[in-house]
């Protein structure tokens, strides 16, 4: 019985959506804005770091701070009693809620590493959404977007989860081999739930 269904995706391909109406339509709990919530909170930082750095790498700057910091005197004293919000705590408090959520099942979890964390979990099913480069333009250029903030968005935001999730997991963006099913968005939002649900049914039956 499958209770877990993670949604991982390139960014600008609708995933979000899909993977709300998804939720709503198997009355099931979304982990998507909740998970960042719940990783800020056991952080005890603000939701807007975590949202700025989880699925990525540590910009070089914020790296270097970092090290040196846990290399110094001052860093010694004070880094037990410390929660810093970057990409490796990010990361690991991040696999924590994963596991609990899937562990309570009956929820979509959308990303952060999701599918490679619960990759061997009976109960769980894993998608993959994506869309043509400029599907993807088109999608962010509606949500207010101008052309070059929807290009760079693009390019960037999928390498660093692709930097991600090479550094974390050792492979590859996306793998295939992790994905029961992968879905090309331009199909429409309706049409890719539905394509969803009826592969859950057909795994189930």
């Amino acid at each position: 019985m499958i209770k877990v269904l993670t949604i991982d995706r390139e960014y600008g391909s609708g995933a979000v959506e899909i993977a709300q109406k998804l939720a709503e339509r198997l009355g099931w709990k979304l982990w998507d804005q909740l998970l960042t919530s719940e990783v800020a909170r056991r952080l005890e930082c603000d939701s807007h770091q975590i949202e700025q750095r989880e699925e990525r790498r540590d910009p070089l700057h914020y790296r270097i701070f970092k090290a040196f910091l846990r290399g110094s005197h001052e860093g010694s004293q004070v880094s037990p009693q410390m929660k810093m919000a970057d990409a490796e705590n990010i990361r690991r408090v991040s696999e924590q809620v994963v596991r609990q959520a899937a562990g309570e099942g009956n929820c979509v979890i959308v990303g952060r590493g999701s599918a490679y964390y619960l990759r061997d979990q009976a109960d769980s099913f894993h998608v993959f959404i994506y869309a043509p480069f400029e599907e993807k333009i088109r999608r962010l250029q509606q949500s207010g977007k101008t052309a070059e903030e929807a290009t760079e968005l693009v390019q960037n935001v999928d390498r660093d989860r692709a930097d991600f999730i090479r550094q974390n997991f050792g492979i590859e963006f996306p793998c295939r081999h992790y994905f029961h099913l992968m879905v090309n968005s331009t199909m429409g939002e309706q049409a890719a739930v539905q394509t969803v649900l009826d592969a859950l049914s057909a795994v189930q039956a």
